[in-house]
């Protein structure tokens, strides 16, 4: 990188004064003291220990503030006994904010060796919060020539990976520019892009910045930071960004956080268990640490700037700030109340702990009522980062942070019902873990997400999701079938949730864009419906047409019935035969009467559906096949030849259905072969007309069930009826009555 050459004098270091130097003990012992006390009073050992370690990091500090030639390492022993002082307190329990001041400016300056600026620059573990002015201070000494490339690179990862821990934002802002020059050095091009991603506002977006980047993908090719970059500008600025980019990448940027991630965790944790009110000064203490991406040390809001210093915030309130970009911006710390939501909602500053966001009602009403693209890119780019990172099995050694791994997945999952839309990144997430998952680790939170993919034209849909899902399912126990078609049910049920919420915005004069955009959906529920179906009829197989399994599926197809005139949707798919005949024939009157509910709804939808095509009043208008109204009139005939006319086995015409010669049926050596699925002999309705026997012949020990006829068996349908059969009320009411009015023997030609 070619750097500018100045002709300035040396900047000199800030000075750390005596009222620095006592907040600074107060800090290390865990609190704040009076200057004028004294501090040996009533010390145990460790605190002598203790204090021994404070005088050390405060001579350390003022060294490094006063060093102004070059020192040698190996030759000076007190540069080395200072070094390690700071590596220890760094290691041991992390930085004061009042540190970093004096350490970035010597580390910058160019004052010691590289080795001992690398060291500095890995030792800057921060206890609670990163000033912002030492951060613009650290930034100036880029201007000059006075540390090497190296020291200019790893400073940019130690920003990128502290970028949440800088207490305020906007001075670092207002560097958007000089940060944006530095995109001509290939080596730090990647980390620059990575920082300018986090720092991108809409207002940054400029015709020359976006010519820029162009030029220099042109120049390296389509490198993925770029592609990152480019792609942010696209989102606030489409018309300046004209250039196709990849929909989806892995990772747009390298992993900078190598040095210091292992030692945020494990001092976090110490001080956590060592103060109890440092505790107060972490950065998102009310949840346990993760080891990585520190994605549940970011569950609260970030303490404001009141725990700093007094001494700083004097010079904060006497100091003009020519930095700040935006006027009376709103502290999301302060963010209580939704009145006081719907009073700042103009000029609220959102965090940049994304993590933070997941966990606040009120910043996730803001997310829905300010549409800010901005917002959910920097949110996927968070989550993706921390699915990669975290997956207890798509990462080696993690299966002891399972349980950590759980409350990250319920907490997105919790998100997105607040939200009531899903995620791309968790998609994503799914479609490469899914095909790695055992079925077991963290079942019911993987499920619920799955329940939870957007609704798109993803033609590839079932390679990633359908196939590996469909391994498990055949594979694993009745329970975990059961749970799938309960996740599979509430994605369908999500899918056209938002069809409907999302029909209502379109306009009837968009013609051919709102045609394709109703096929895909179209397409897209069908094939779901289709691979519910074609896995219901393998598991009743595999489960001996369990009525527990078969519940679910029933469960399904209630919302499958009611697509057209519930969720405006112009699909109907009927029930595979597999799924229909087990139900019909089931041991158990609760599915027997779904099954009833549901073909009411079936009929109830088609009728309508025929009336809006015979109406004609709809210039858009998806006509359902003919093919779907004679299965449904295959399966009415079935039905009603089973439950009402007893002639199931002469009448049913389905190529799967219940026809039978009746040779065959005499060779049974039943008796009453042709009535044995009516109402009353039916083996899931039987024990209801053995109770009805018992009333209405109380002294009639034989269950004669030929007794239920003419009149008796319109007392027998009351009281099926009062039993809480309402799905075989409503059933009986539109199809069979309609039926026998004519002719029980015409029940083929029921019609739709």
């Amino acid at each position: 990188m070619q750097r500018r050459q100045s002709s300035k004098t040396p900047k000199q270091p800030l000075q750390v004064n005596h009222k620095n130097q006592t907040d600074l003990s107060a800090w290390r012992k865990g609190g704040r003291t009076d200057p004028g006390n004294s501090v040996q009073n009533h010390q145990s050992p460790n605190d002598q220990k203790n204090d021994s370690e404070q005088v050390s990091l405060e001579q350390a500090l003022s060294y490094f503030e006063k060093v102004q030639d070059r020192v040698s390492l190996k030759k000076s022993n007190v540069l080395q006994k200072h070094l390690a002082a700071v590596e220890s307190t760094a290691l041991q329990r992390g930085l004061p904010p009042e540190g970093f001041d004096v350490l970035l400016n010597v580390a910058l300056s160019g004052k010691l060796a590289d080795t001992v600026n690398t060291r500095l620059l890995k030792s800057l573990i921060p206890a609670s919060v990163i000033p912002e002015s030492c951060v613009v201070s650290s930034v100036s000494w880029l201007c000059v020539s006075k540390c090497s490339d190296n020291i200019q690179l790893l400073f940019l990862r130690w920003l990128i990976t502290m970028f949440d821990f800088v207490d305020h934002k906007e001075q670092i802002h207002a560097l958007y520019g000089f940060f944006f020059s530095f995109l001509q050095d290939e080596k730090m091009c990647p980390y620059v892009c990575h920082l300018l991603y986090l720092l991108t506002r809409k207002e940054n977006v400029k015709p020359f910045r976006v010519r820029r980047l162009l030029d220099l993908q042109a120049k390296m090719g389509m490198q993925s930071h770029l592609q990152a970059l480019l792609s942010l500008y696209k989102l606030f600025c489409p018309e300046l960004v004209t250039i196709t980019l990849p929909g989806k990448m892995k990772s747009y940027f390298k992993n900078s956080e190598g040095p210091w991630k292992a030692v945020i965790n494990t001092v976090r944790q110490r001080n956590q268990a060592n103060s109890p009110v440092s505790q107060l000064l972490i950065l998102g203490t009310s949840q346990p640490q993760s080891r990585k991406r520190k994605w549940n040390t970011q569950l609260t809001i970030p303490a404001s700037s009141t725990n700093r210093t007094n001494l700083e915030e004097d010079r904060k309130k006497n100091r003009v700030d020519l930095y700040s970009t935006k006027e009376s911006a709103f502290r999301v710390e302060q963010l209580q109340t939704f009145s006081q939501l719907l009073q700042n909602i103009h000029h609220l500053e959102f965090p940049s702990q994304m993590g933070s966001v997941l966990t606040n009602p009120l910043l996730l009403h803001y997310m829905n009522c300010i549409k800010d693209e901005s917002i959910y890119l920097r949110l996927y780019y968070w989550m993706g980062q921390t699915f990669q990172e975290e997956c207890t099995w798509c990462v080696a050694d993690n299966n002891q942070y399972e349980e950590e791994f759980k409350d990250f997945l319920e907490m997105v999952y919790k998100t997105e019902c607040f939200l009531q839309e899903g995620f791309s990144s968790c998609e994503e997430f799914l479609y490469k873990s899914l095909p790695l998952w055992d079925g077991f680790c963290c079942r019911s939170q993987i499920l619920r997400l799955v329940s939870w993919i957007p609704l798109s034209g993803f033609s590839e849909m079932k390679s990633y999701l359908y196939d590996p899902l469909s391994q498990l399912f055949f594979t694993s126990s009745l329970y975990f079938k059961c749970s799938v078609l309960e996740s599979l049910k509430e994605l369908l049920q999500n899918w056209l949730n938002w069809h409907v919420i999302h029909l209502d915005s379109e306009s009837d004069s968009q013609g051919h864009a709102l045609s394709t955009t109703l096929s895909g959906i179209v397409n897209v529920v069908a094939e779901l419906i289709h691979f519910v179906g074609r896995i219901s009829t393998v598991a009743l197989r595999l489960e001996d047409d369990s009525t527990f399994l078969l519940y679910f599926i029933l469960d399904f197809y209630e919302t499958v019935c009611d697509m057209y005139l519930r969720y405006n949707l112009p699909l109907l798919i009927m029930p595979p035969a597999g799924v229909f005949y087990p139900a019909l024939l089931s041991m158990d009157s609760v599915n027997l009467n779904q099954l009833c509910y549901i073909m009411y709804r079936y009929r109830t939808n088609l009728v309508a559906a025929k009336e809006s095509e015979l109406s004609k009043k709809k210039i858009l208008q998806f006509k359902f096949s003919s093919e779907t109204y004679q299965e449904y009139n295959r399966y009415i005939i079935a039905m009603v030849g089973c439950l009402w006319t007893s002639s199931a086995f002469q009448k049913d015409i389905h190529p799967q259905g219940l026809h039978m010669d009746e040779e065959l049926l005499k060779k049974t050596a039943v008796q009453e072969f042709k009535t044995s699925f009516n109402i009353v002999y039916h083996p899931a309705m039987m024990g209801y007309a053995v109770l009805f026997l018992q009333q209405a012949w109380p002294d009639d020990t034989t269950f004669n069930f030929s007794l239920i006829k003419g009149k008796k068996w319109n007392w027998y349908l009351e009281y099926l009826y009062a039993q809480g059969l309402q799905g075989l009320k409503v059933f009986i009411e539109s199809s069979i009555n309609r039926v026998s009015q004519a002719s029980c023997s015409k029940a083929e030609n029921v019609q739709v």
